[in-house]
């Protein structure tokens, strides 16, 4: 049996949210362990967040150039995509390197291990044939993984999740997206735009199915137009791969094919293996329930994907600074998920914040929706090619506040800030009402949607 080394604190993964709170918590004088089996930084800058953006910046790019008149004429514009995931390979490397990460984490005074940890008691852990005893605190940051659909035969096929798409030197000649969520049209889009044949299948009866459904309906049009074939209401029932082509079975008999499958269903909390039920917690749930301190039972933290709360960068990094506080035991307020934002990083960009209309009426609220096209203002006018978008509000009556919010547009991400704003803070509409807003900026729409708030 290995020596029992006693330390202060042992985070189990290195993703966004673990990296975070092991190198805070070393900077704050503890013993910190720090455990991970893949690369220190998680999927975000090697697999999801940072080289797909890359992907989407290149593409959109080529899409720009299509949009001026007597440059690209009505052809669409086909670039090379071998010096573009060249780029994303060599950038991605240089920024964001395993090796710089744990070195980064030694000089803060913390100790790494590479391997897997799992749990074997109250404040104990194992890890690659090392065992720790944590005086103050086990961080659980193991982040999610994939959640592949139980259809027929997908188990016996080489079908790509979002790590395989991102790592191509070719695009495909076509491509099948399973999942019509933010990751799959993200992906679907980008590769479109260097010339491969992409079909999305979703299962429900809109893209973005979390969102509001104007801003699904918005998305499908402006995909279809640049060529992309959207399937929504279609369940897959099959699957099957022969001769380098994968053949889709749809609800009803149909059967499309393609090059590739992406497989874009979603994601879910990586609980398994790691021993919860040595600290009395279960095993088989879901997702780590935590408390507003990110505590998940005693002496042991949960932080990023694995709580379930967004599977989003921002709220890992969110939430390790909390458990950071309440590890130091310095006081702070509990977590707040009133105004978790959301993007989806296609064109036009989708940002949300709360809740959507649908959501906001099963919570029992009495709401009012204002919505404001985005051609229609003053800077969509000016904007001209491109500017696809609406800036949906969701009020609170009672309240007189907004409680949710989306923005579509070609800076619909960067238009949320303010509206994130006005819901964690609930400004009052009518002050909102009376605020400036620049113009001709794309921002100036909420100012629309604002004076239509109760006449949609």
């Amino acid at each position: 049996m290995a020596r029992v080394q006693e330390v202060d604190v042992v985070v189990i993964g290195m993703g966004a949210g673990g990296e975070h709170a092991a190198e805070r918590l070393a900077e704050e004088g503890l013993d910190v362990v720090g455990v991970e089996a893949e690369l220190v930084g998680g999927e975000c800058p090697y697999w999801a967040c940072i080289p797909s953006k890359m992907m989407i910046r290149a593409g959109n790019l080529l899409a720009e150039a299509g949009r001026v008149p007597g440059m690209a004429g009505e052809s669409q514009v086909i670039a090379d995509f071998a010096p573009v995931a060249a780029r994303i390979r060599d950038e991605a490397t240089d920024d964001w390197n395993d090796q710089v990460a744990v070195d980064r984490f030694a000089r803060k005074g913390g100790h790494f291990v590479r391997g897997r940890a799992r749990l074997a008691g109250p404040g104990r852990v194992e890890a690659d044939g090392q065992a720790f005893a944590a005086r103050r605190a086990v961080v659980l940051a193991t982040g999610s993984h994939p959640q592949i659909p139980p259809v027929p035969g997908l188990d016996d096929v080489p079908y790509w999740t979002n790590r395989q798409a991102v790592s191509v030197k070719e695009p495909p000649a076509s491509l099948l997206v399973l999942g019509g969520g933010a990751v799959g049209l993200e992906l679907a889009q980008a590769f479109a735009r260097f010339g491969t044949a992409v079909t999305v299948v979703e299962a429900l009866g809109q893209l973005l199915s979390a969102e509001e459904p104007e801003a699904g309906a918005l998305l499908a049009d402006v995909l279809e137009e640049e060529g992309i074939t959207v399937r929504t209401g279609a369940r897959a029932t099959g699957v099957r791969h022969a001769n380098d082509t994968f053949a889709l079975t749809l609800e009803g008999g149909e059967e499309i094919t393609a090059q590739r499958l992406l497989v874009a269903t979603g994601r879910r909390p990586q609980l398994a293996g790691l021993g919860l039920k040595t600290v009395g917690l279960d095993p088989d749930a879901r997702a780590l329930a935590v408390d507003g301190h990110m505590r998940a039972t005693e002496g042991v933290w949960g932080v990023g994907d694995v709580t379930g709360r967004g599977l989003f960068t921002h709220v890992a990094m969110y939430q390790a600074e909390i458990a950071v506080r309440s590890i130091l035991g310095t006081p702070g307020p509990d977590a707040d998920y009133r105004a978790l934002p959301r993007v989806t990083f296609t064109d036009p960009e989708v940002g949300s914040v709360g809740l959507s209309e649908q959501a906001a009426r099963e919570e029992g609220l009495r709401v009012r929706t204002g919505t404001a096209r985005m051609p229609s203002s003053a800077r969509g006018w000016i904007h001209k090619a491109g500017n696809n978008g609406l800036i949906k509000l969701v009020e609170d009556t009672d309240r007189g506040v907004l409680v949710g919010a989306t923005s579509v547009g070609p800076a619909g991400g960067e238009v949320l800030y303010g509206l994130a704003i006005a819901i964690q803070n609930a400004i009052p509409v009518q002050r909102l009402r009376h605020m400036m807003f620049a113009y001709p900026t794309f921002h100036r729409a909420v100012e629309d949607a604002l004076s239509n708030l109760g006449h949609d």
